[in-house]
C-alpha cells in the first residue's frame, strides 16, 4: 500500500510533467503562422453548452462566403469543419473547459498543413472566445503559467540595499540603491556626539528610502492581496533587525515579513543567498526542492566514487540496469526520440533529434542520411524525450524531477550537463 508521502511525491511529479507538457504545447502553438486571418482560436468555458458553440460555428461557416480571398475562405471553412467534427465527441466541455486551435499553418518552403489542437487547461477558463487571426490567441493560457505565489526579497546593510521577487522557481532582481551614510570614523573638527547624531539621521533617512522604494515595488505586484505571500529580509546584524523594528515598510508589507536571515551580500547576488538562507521558511516551494536535488547531484559529482551520472547515453544505460534513484531532467529540453528508417536499404534505428522552431522532425532529418548506405530517412515513430525517459524511469520506480532553469543550479543542469542527469542508487561504471 502506498504511503501518504509516496502519494504526495507522485502528485508533485505528475504536476511537474503536466506543467512541462502544457508549456511545450503553448510554445509549439506560438510558432505557428497562417497566411492571412486563417487560424481559429476557440475558448469554451466549462459552463458553455456545446450545442451553442456548434450553432455559432455553423453561422460563422456561412459568413465565410463574404471573404474575398478564395484561399482564405477555403482555409477558414476547412478549419471550422474540422472543429465541428471534433466537437461531436463532446456532450459537455471538460471540467476546466477547453481551448481549440485550428487552421492551415505554414510549413517550410511553400508547404501548408491543416492542424487542429485541443487543450484542456490546468485551470478553469472564464471566457468564451472565437477569433480568426494569422496566429493563435494564447494569452489566456499563457497567464496560467504565471506563478500564483510571489515572495518579496530585500537585502540591506547601511551601505546599500537591493530588492526583487521570488516567483516559483525564478528569482527576479528588480533594483537597488546605495547610501550616503558616513563611515564610523568622524572627520576632524566634529564632536563625537554631533557626528554620531548626524550619522543616525543619515541611517534613518536611508532606511526610510529603502522602505518607500521596496514597498512601492511590492505593492505594485498584480493581484497583491491574493498572490503576495510575504517578504524575506536579509543582511548582517544588527542592520536587518533595526530595519524591521523601525517599521519602515508599508504596513501591508510589514505584517507580511516572514523572517530575517543572515546574508553576506546586499547587492543582486544577495537575493539568491537570501533564498538559500530561508529554505526552512520556504520549505515546500518548488525552487527549494529543486535546489536540494541539484545540490545533492553536484556534491555526488565531485565525490570520489560519487553516485552521480549525466549525459543521455550514460543515463540510458543506468536506467536499463535500474541503478537510477532520481532522474533529473531540464524543463528546457526540446528533443524528440525518433525511430527512423532508410527508404533505400530499410535499415532502422533510434535517434535523438534536437527540435527547431518552425521545423518538423522530418524537416530536420532531411539533412541527415542513413549510416549504412547514405539513403534518405523517414520517421516511423516520434516521442518527446522527457516522456520517453520518464516511461523508462517508471519501470524501475525511479523518481523523476523536472528542473527549471530559472535558478543557477537549474541552468547548470541544462548548459553543462545537457539537461539529463541522475542521482544513482549504486555505482555502475556507466
Amino acid at each position: 500500500m502506498s504511503t501518504e508521502k509516496e502519494m504526495a511525491g507522485s502528485q508533485e511529479m505528475d504536476e511537474g510533467r503536466r506543467r512541462y507538457e502544457f508549456k511545450k504545447t503553448l510554445e509549439r502553438l506560438m510558432a505557428k503562422q497562417g497566411s492571412g486571418t486563417e487560424l481559429i482560436s476557440l475558448y469554451i468555458p466549462p459552463d458553455k453548452q456545446i450545442h451553442d458553440v456548434t450553432a455559432q460555428l455553423r453561422d460563422e461557416f456561412g459568413q465565410c462566403a463574404n471573404i474575398k480571398s478564395k484561399q482564405t475562405r477555403t482555409n477558414v471553412q476547412s478549419a471550422i469543419s474540422s472543429i465541428l467534427s471534433r466537437l461531436k465527441y463532446y456532450k459537455n466541455p471538460p471540467p476546466h473547459g477547453m481551448a481549440v486551435f485550428c487552421g492551415t499553418v505554414q510549413l517550410q518552403g511553400d508547404r501548408t498543413d491543416l492542424e487542429c489542437t485541443i487543450i484542456e487547461p490546468p485551470e478553469p477558463l472564464n471566457l468564451y472566445m472565437y477569433r480568426c487571426s494569422s496566429n493563435f490567441e494564447l494569452e489566456p493560457l499563457k497567464q496560467m503559467l504565471e506563478e500564483k505565489s510571489v515572495y518579496g526579497l530585500l537585502v540591506l546593510d547601511r551601505r546599500e540595499a537591493y530588492w526583487g521577487f521570488l516567483r516559483g522557481n525564478r528569482i527576479e532582481p528588480v533594483g537597488g540603491i546605495t547610501s550616503t551614510v558616513p563611515g564610523k570614523q568622524r572627520k576632524g573638527g566634529q564632536s563625537s556626539v554631533r557626528f554620531a547624531r548626524l550619522r543616525e539621521i543619515a541611517i534613518n533617512e536611508f532606511y526610510t528610502k529603502i522602505g518607500e522604494r521596496a514597498s512601492d515595488i511590492f505593492l505594485a505586484e498584480k493581484d497583491f492581496f491574493e498572490r503576495f505571500k510575504g517578504v524575506l529580509i536579509g543582511g548582517p546584524s544588527p542592520t536587518k533587525e533595526e530595519f524591521e523594528a523601525g517599521q519602515y515598510l508599508h504596513h501591508e508589507i510589514q505584517k507580511r515579513i516572514i523572517g530575517l536571515f543572515d546574508v553576506a551580500y546586499t547587492n543582486e547576488s544577495g537575493l539568491s543567498e537570501l533564498v538559500d538562507a530561508a529554505k526552512d521558511a520556504l520549505k515546500g516551494m518548488e525552487v527549494i526542492k529543486e535546489k536540494e536535488f541539484m545540490n545533492r547531484f553536484l556534491k555526488e559529482l565531485v565525490r570520489e566514487n560519487g553516485l552521480a551520472a549525466y549525459g543521455e547515453e550514460s543515463i540510458r544505460k543506468n536506467l536499463d540496469v535500474g541503478s537510477v534513484d532520481i532522474l533529473l531532467l531540464s524543463a528546457s529540453l526540446r528533443k524528440s526520440r525518433v525511430s527512423v528508417r532508410c527508404q533505400a536499404c530499410g535499415h532502422s534505428e533510434e535517434r535523438t533529434i534536437q527540435l527547431e522552431p518552425g521545423k518538423t522532425v522530418q524537416d530536420i532529418l532531411s539533412s541527415q542520411a542513413c549510416r549504412k548506405c547514405s539513403g534518405p530517412l523517414v520517421v516511423d515513430q516520434e516521442v518527446d524525450i522527457i516522456e520517453e525517459l520518464t516511461r523508462l524511469a517508471d519501470q524501475t520506480s525511479t523518481r523523476v524531477e523536472i528542473i527549471s532553469d530559472d535558478f543557477e543550479e537549474g541552468s547548470i543542469l541544462y548548459t553543462a550537463f545537457g539537461g539529463i542527469a541522475a542521482i544513482l542508487r549504486y555505482r555502475t561504471g556507466y
